[in-house]
């Protein structure tokens, strides 16, 4: 393959990638509103995550199947990739950050939550030698910064028991991406993201079942962009858009740039949250909060800018003997 197809292709699934990781983090971006609304009718946060990992992945099976083609044998071979992603990437990095969010502002419970990609970093310093760059690290430094704005965490007290929590659901978030990562003959995106939610969604049931985590729901009509609607609505938003789409994109999106690369797009959501809550509840962001964005996203582009590859040489022909 030539130098300039390879720099095409490189550019290509690059683009690609960050359309993807945009469009995930947009899509998780709409689960705050969605889970709002129904946690203001009585609906509990267990019955919320569970609920809406089980639907997505019913949602989730047919296309997972076609995407397997039979190959069940592909399952066997990441059945510890798939629990640990299923356990603790999906089900428990949401309960941990609940369980954050009880004892902590929000924002704090965010900002602790997303230190994760910090963890993506050292470990891609650690398993594949690849120290951090001088942009990289100017760059995580401004995400972080700019995070800080846009959640305006300041103000809340600390309680040890939420920042374990918080720390919890980091280290949770910092799995998702690293396994998400490894596309070498794995499982197809779709494929691991259905495997993951039913994992899951099962070791949620069994916690529901037991009583160790509190399951009340509610069919009262919840208020969505100042109107009454039914609880399907969110439920609807949460199960497909918010878990099932947003988690198969996430993974395809993590494939292509990277777990570094991703993890650091993935601050976005934050962003799209803000501008959902502004749009649906009327909660308008303030200045400090837009420039906090715009500081995210230069982070964003320092680290992106960090792992362009480097201009290859020149090819030289070969002399031609006389």
């Amino acid at each position: 393959m030539s130098i300039t197809r390879f720099t095409h292709d490189g550019r290509a699934r690059g683009a690609a990638g960050l359309g993807l990781a945009l469009a995930s983090a947009a899509m998780f971006g709409t689960s705050g509103p969605f889970a709002g609304a129904l946690m203001a009718t009585g609906w509990s946060p267990g019955a919320v995550v569970t609920v809406r990992i089980a639907i997505a992945a019913l949602v989730l099976t047919p296309p997972a199947l076609i995407a397997l083609r039979g190959r069940f044998g592909l399952l066997r071979r990441a059945v510890g990739e798939v629990l640990t992603f299923g356990l603790v990437a999906i089900a428990g990095c949401q309960l941990f950050f609940f369980n954050a969010v009880r004892r902590l502002d929000v924002g704090v419970a965010l900002l602790l939550e997303y230190g994760g990609i910090l963890l993506v970093v050292v470990w891609v310093w650690l398993r594949h030698g690849r120290r951090p760059g001088r942009r990289t690290v100017l760059g995580g430094l401004a995400a972080l910064a700019g995070l800080v704005l846009v959640l305006d965490p300041g103000g809340g007290s600390l309680d040890a028991a939420g920042v374990a929590w918080g720390a919890l659901a980091g280290t949770g978030l910092a799995v998702y991406f690293v396994i998400a990562s490894r596309g070498d003959g794995a499982l197809p995106p779709i494929a691991l993201a259905w495997a993951g939610m039913v994992v899951g969604a099962l070791g949620l049931a069994a916690f529901d079942v037991t009583g160790l985590l509190p399951f009340h729901t509610s069919a009262d009509p919840v208020t969505l962009v100042g109107t009454q609607l039914s609880w399907i609505v969110p439920i609807a938003g949460l199960a497909v858009v918010a878990a099932a789409l947003a988690y198969a994109s996430g993974i395809a999106a993590t494939r292509l740039l990277g777990a570094k690369v991703a993890s650091f797009v993935g601050l976005t959501e934050v962003l799209f949250a803000v501008l959902f809550a502004w749009a649906a509840l009327g909660q308008a962001p303030g200045g400090w909060q837009l420039a906090g964005g715009v500081v995210v996203l230069a982070g964003i582009a320092l680290v992106r800018a960090d792992e362009q590859p480097e201009p290859a040489p020149a090819e030289v022909p070969e002399p031609v003997a006389a």
